[in-house]
C-alpha cells in the first residue's frame, strides 16, 4: 500500500540529510551545503554536494550526476526498497507510519479541506480590510507606516466585529460546521452550545507554512480586548511549536544573505521586512521550540535572535539559549542582538536613523558563548573564594548540557579561560584574545599580533608597498578578492573548481556570501557568461562588492576579464593554493599535539592525514612557483 505524501514531507522535515548522509561520507559543511567525496563512484577530489534547507533538501553530484533525498540515498546506500527505506528512517525519527487505508486517506482529505477553509477565510478577512467594515483596521496598518503592497504581501485583514460574520460566509460556501470548527476559525460555547467567529474586532495576519499555504490566523485587539493578540488553536494543519512566522517569505533572502533574525511579534517582522530585512521570522507568541531551532538552522548556521529590550525580551533570551545548549553542533550556534530596554525593532526602524539604527544593532550582536557568560556573571561578585567557586559550579553545570563532545570541550575551554582570567566578559562583541602576544611589524609597519602575522598567507607578508598602499585589512582580504574576480570574469571555472572553492573558509562575511552565491549560481545553470553572472550577483545587492573586487585585484593579470582561461585558471590555483596553507599548518600542529598526548590509532590517522595535505600543497606551490608564474602578475 502507498504511503501518503503528507507523511513524507514531514518525514523529510524532521531527518537531516546532513546526518544520513554523514554517516557514510565525510562532509566538510558550509552553512546549508556541505561537500564531501561522492560514494556513488570513485574520486580523488570532491565533487558530492548535500543541500539542508527547508525546502527540498538533497544532494547531487557533479562527477556522476546522482541526484535525490534523504530516502534516496537510503535506498541506493544501502540497497532497499522505497518502503524499507521509510521504516528505517521513520524509526530513527520517532515517527508511525500511517497505513494507506480508509482512515488515512479520509485524514488526508480532511486536511486538504481545511487548508480550503483556511484560504477562504483569508479571502473574505482581505476583502474585509479594503471595505468599510475594515477601516479601523487599515487606519491601524497606515498608522504603523505600511504601504498597500506590503498590506497585500503579508495578505493582511480585518475581522469584523460581528459574532457569525465569518460564519455565515463559511456557510454560504457550503463547509460543514464540523469542519469550520476544526479549522478553528468558529468557536462553539461550551454551557450554551453556541457556534460563533473566533476571531472579531481584529487585525489579522495569517499564519503561512513553509510552501506559502495559510494553516492558521494571529489576531490583534484594536481595542482594550483581552486577549490583546489571539492566535489559532493547534488543529491537524498548525502546530504553533513548529511553525515560524514569515519562514515563506524568508527562506530564500535568507539562504541568499546566509542571515536570518529572530523578532517576537508579527508587526517586527513585517517592519523589518519594508526596511530591507526580508529574511526576518518570528516565532507564534511562545519562547522558542526545539522544532523552530532545527527550522532556523536549516536555513543558517548562526540565527540571529533579537528580542526586546524589556525583562520579558531578556527572558526569552536567556531561555533560547539554554535550549540551545542540548542541540549544538560544529558550526551549529546563536547570535544574539541585544536592544535596550524599552526598544522594539519595530520602534528602533520607525526611529530618525531608522535602518542604520537596525543595523548598528545587528553588528553589535554576540555569539552565544558570550551571552551564556553574560548571564552566568549577571548580579555577582567574585570578591571571595566561595563566590568564586559558586561561579565555576555553574558554569560546569551549564556546560554539561552541551551533548556534542566537540563543542562542550570548547565551551568549556572558553569559559573556564574567562573564569581564570577573571574578565567579566559582555564587550558586545568585541572578543580581544591575543592582546598579551608580542606585537611585530608587518612590511608596512603596521603593528599586528603575533598571531594574526603567523597565519596571513605566506606571500602576503611579503607584499611590502602593497601592503602599505592598502592597509592590513585589506592585504590580508586580497586573496580571497582575486580569487572571486577570477570566478567572476570567468564563470566557467566554477564548474571546473567549485568544489575546492567551497571548501576555503572566507573570514570576510561579505565576500563568503559572495563566495556563496557564485557556487549556487553554478551548481544550478551550467552554462555561464559574465554578463548572466554579473548581472545575478547586482540583483543580490553585491555590486558595491563587485566594485571592490575590481579595485583591488587590477594588479593580477589572471584576475582580469581579458586573461584567457589557461592564465586565469593557472593564477587562480596558485591562489587557492597558497590560501590553504594556514589551515594546514594549524591542522598539522594541532594533530601532532594531540598524538603526543594520546597515541592512538585515531590521533596518528589524523596526524598522518594532515601530513599528506601538507605535502600535496608543498607540490602544488613547486608546481605553481612564483618564479614561473611571475607573468601572471604585473610588474
Amino acid at each position: 500500500m502507498a504511503i501518503l505524501p503528507p507523511f513524507l514531507e514531514e518525514l523529510r522535515r524532521r531527518v537531516s540529510i546532513f546526518d544520513v548522509v554523514g554517516r557514510r561520507v565525510r562532509l566538510n559543511r558550509r552553512g546549508l551545503q556541505a561537500t564531501g567525496l561522492c560514494p556513488f563512484h570513485n574520486e580523488k577530489s570532491p565533487s558530492f554536494h548535500v543541500y539542508e534547507g527547508p525546502d527540498e533538501p538533497h544532494y547531487h553530484c557533479f562527477g556522476c550526476g546522482a541526484h535525490g533525498d534523504v530516502i534516496t540515498f537510503v535506498m541506493e546506500t544501502e540497497g532497499m526498497q522505497f518502503r524499507d527505506a521509510v521504516e528505517k528512517l521513520a524509526g530513527e525519527a520517532g515517527l508511525e507510519i500511517p497505513r494507506d487505508n480508509p482512515e488515512a486517506r479520509e485524514r488526508a482529505e480532511r486536511q486538504d479541506t481545511l487548508a480550503g477553509v483556511m484560504e477562504l477565510s483569508a479571502k473574505f478577512f482581505e476583502s474585509q480590510l479594503g471595505g468599510s467594515a475594515g477601516l479601523a483596521g487599515l487606519d491601524y496598518f497606515r498608522r504603523r507606516g505600511l504601504t498597500p503592497e506590503t498590506m497585500k504581501r503579508f495578505r493582511l485583514g480585518f475581522a469584523p466585529d460581528g459574532f457569525e460574520v465569518l460564519k455565515a460566509k463559511l456557510a454560504k460556501e457550503n463547509i460543514p460546521e464540523a469542519v469550520s470548527l476544526e479549522s478553528g476559525m468558529l468557536v462553539k460555547h461550551e454551557e450554551t452550545g453556541r457556534v460563533y467567529d473566533r476571531f472579531r474586532g481584529r487585525v489579522m495576519f495569517p499564519i503561512m507554512d513553509a510552501k506559502g499555504r495559510v494553516i492558521a490566523f494571529g489576531g490583534r485587539a484594536l481595542g482594550d480586548e483581552k486577549p490583546k493578540y489571539l492566535n489559532s488553536p493547534e488543529t491537524p494543519l498548525f502546530h504553533k511549536g513548529r511553525t515560524l512566522y514569515n519562514l515563506n517569505h524568508a527562506q530564500k533572502p535568507a539562504r541568499d544573505k546566509k542571515e536570518i533574525i529572530v523578532v517576537e511579534g508579527y508587526m517586527d517582522v513585517i517592519a523589518l521586512a519594508e526596511n530591507g530585512y526580508p529574511q526576518s521570522v518570528a516565532p507564534l507568541g511562545t519562547a522558542l521550540t526545539e522544532d523552530q531551532l532545527n527550522l532556523l538552522w536549516r536555513v543558517a548556521e548562526e540565527p540571529l535572535l533579537c528580542f526586546d529590550g524589556d525583562s520579558a525580551g531578556q527572558k526569552a533570551a536567556a531561555r533560547a539559549a539554554t535550549l540551545a545548549l542540548a542541540h549544538l553542533k560544529p558550526g551549529h550556534s546563536l547570535r544574539f542582538a541585544l536592544l535596550q530596554p524599552g526598544e522594539d525593532p519595530d520602534s528602533l526602524l520607525r526611529g530618525i536613523d531608522g535602518s542604520a539604527a537596525f543595523r548598528s544593532v545587528i553588528d553589535r550582536a554576540i555569539p552565544l558563548v558570550e551571552l551564556l557568560w553574560k548571564i552566568l556573571n549577571q548580579g555577582r561578585t567574585l570578591d571571595t573564594p566561595e563566590r568564586r567557586a559558586g561561579l565555576k559550579k555553574d558554569t560546569e553545570e551549564l556546560v554539561r548540557l552541551i551533548k556534542n563532545d566537540d563543542v562542550r570541550a570548547e565551551y568549556r575551554r572558553e569559559l573556564i579561560t574567562w573564569f581564570q582570567e577573571g574578565v567579566q566578559r559582555p564587550a558586545l562583541g568585541k572578543r580581544p584574545r591575543f592582546e598579551r602576544l608580542q606585537g611585530l611589524k608587518t612590511p608596512s609597519g603596521t603593528i599586528v599580533s603575533t598571531f594574526e602575522w603567523r597565519f596571513l598567507p605566506t606571500y602576503m607578508q611579503v607584499v611590502g608597498g602593497e601592503a602599505a598602499r592598502l592597509g592590513l585589512a585589506d592585504v590580508k582580504r586580497l586573496p580571497f578578492r582575486t580569487m572571486l574576480a577570477v570566478l567572476i570574469n570567468h564563470p566557467d571555472l566554477l564548474h571546473r573548481h567549485g568544489e575546492a572553492v567551497a571548501l576555503i573558509p572566507i573570514p570576510d562575511r561579505q565576500l563568503d556570501k559572495l563566495k556563496e552565491a557564485l557556487l549556487d549560481l553554478a551548481s544550478r545553470q551550467p552554462d555561464l557568461d559574465v554578463d548572466d553572472v554579473r548581472n545575478h550577483l547586482v540583483d543580490l545587492g553585491f555590486s558595491a562588492v563587485i566594485e571592490t573586487l575590481v579595485r583591488h585585484s587590477g594588479n593580477m593579470r589572471f584576475a582580469l576579464p581579458s586573461a584567457g582561461v589557461p592564465q586565469a585558471e593557472a593564477g587562480l590555483l596558485h591562489v587557492m593554493a597558497i590560501m590553504r596553507e594556514p589551515e594546514i599548518e594549524v591542522e598539522l600542529e594541532m594533530a601532532a599535539r594531540a598524538l603526543k598526548e594520546d597515541m592512538s590509532q585515531e590521533n596518528l590517522d589524523r596526524f598522518q592525514a594532515a601530513q599528506q595535505q601538507k605535502f600535496e600543497v608543498e607540490s602544488r606551490r613547486r608546481d605553481l612557483d612564483l618564479a614561473d608564474t611571475e607573468h601572471l602578475f604585473k610588474s
